[in-house]
């Protein structure tokens, strides 16, 4: 899997490197510098905004863990799949550390939870965010054949939707019955295991479908998450309307949720890509074209989110950093032997030594 995520960040910074070679890198930096730093400012509040969103959709979903903890742990989980070598899956397991421990969390902010539950929490807002991606996709393909009726990309985008919603179906299905199923394969190998194995495996299956069950008991909690994780999806969509207006591009909104749905649509495919590297700069150009936006442009607005992602991501990714190891001073201070903390007695034999020695 590693070498593939490497092939695939490999062809996609040479697909990229070709998209400016080809358009030519002066008309791409002319677009980029053409939003200037008002306008690249103002697409990066507005993606906070959107974060903002996310946040609340997620502890829509999952109530009991404190909205502070589930913004901060998805910004930090979007970091690390925007700018570090990672596929999204690198990127969920890095949000799923940054969800587990209150210790990640100054001032009383966070609550700790265990890796299971956190694991849990994390697979529940992809499965809610999918679930209004799925309905945001739709959208962009109603406004994309309101524009274009005989858009080529409308037929595939609409097969790929309903693969992803067959795979969503599944993935629902696994959380509330994969602990079971989970307990059955125990049982089965149970002759063919350690006794503590077992027990552990069917331990952690009851653990972990109770957090499922106890969260999908709630079906409204889920519908509101799915829809809060739609209008976040808007949101994008009115950020890259906002990019392409400073850029100089004459865009209407149902054309920015044309462009940003059928884009996030392509790039759900490539999820093993590292940061949709290519992939994300090759749908905003064909699909701009479509609206009759200059590919130069529409490159430069693929740098430009990439810079806003480095902009959000670097300093999410360094306090995460520093999270990391105020919880490791903490857990250090707290694994040190009681005696080893106490300081040297003032008087008695000890000192009376102490003090013939220097004598």
């Amino acid at each position: 899997m590693r070498k593939l995520t490497i092939l695939l960040a490999i062809l996609g910074l040479a697909l990229l490197t070709g998209c400016t070679a080809w358009y030519g890198a002066g008309s791409v930096i002319r677009a980029i510098v053409s939003i200037g730093f008002v306008g690249f400012m103002a697409t990066v509040v507005a993606q906070l905004a959107v974060d903002a969103i996310l946040g609340l959709a997620w502890h829509a979903a999952c109530r009991d863990i404190p909205f502070v903890q589930l913004l901060v742990s998805r910004m930090i989980r979007d970091a690390a799949a925007a700018c570090l070598p990672f596929s999204q899956l690198g990127g969920m397991v890095v949000g799923i550390r940054a969800t587990c421990s209150s210790d990640l969390f100054a001032r009383g902010h966070g609550k700790h939870i265990s890796g299971g539950e956190a694991a849990c929490a994390n697979l529940v807002d992809i499965t809610t965010e999918v679930m209004g991606q799925i309905l945001f996709i739709l959208t962009a393909v109603l406004c994309l054949v309101a524009h274009q009726q005989s858009s080529p990309f409308a037929r595939p985008v609409i097969i790929g939707l309903v693969l992803l919603s067959l795979g969503i179906g599944g993935f629902i299905w696994t959380q509330r019955h994969g602990g079971d199923l989970l307990k059955r394969v125990g049982s089965k190998l149970g002759s063919n295991m350690a006794a503590q194995w077992q027990d552990a495996m069917l331990s952690s299956a009851d653990s972990i479908q109770d957090r499922f069950n106890a969260i999908w008991s709630r079906p409204g909690r889920i519908v509101q998450g799915a829809l809060l994780h739609y209008v976040g999806w808007l949101g994008s969509a009115a950020t890259i309307w906002v990019a392409y207006y400073f850029l100089g591009a004459h865009l209407s909104f149902g054309g920015a949720v044309a462009i940003e749905g059928v884009a996030c649509g392509i790039m759900s495919v490539s999820f093993l890509v590292p940061a949709g590297l290519g992939v994300q700069e090759a749908a905003y150009i064909t699909l701009g074209s479509a609206f009759g936006i200059p590919p130069s442009v529409s490159l430069g607005l693929s740098l430009l989110r990439r810079g806003r992602e480095l902009v959000i991501g670097i300093p999410m990714l360094l306090t995460w950093q520093g999270m990391e190891m105020r919880a490791l001073r903490n857990k250090s201070a707290g694994s040190m032997p009681d005696d080893a903390a106490e300081p040297l007695p003032a008087s008695g034999p000890l000192r009376e030594r102490t003090e013939a020695a220097r004598d």
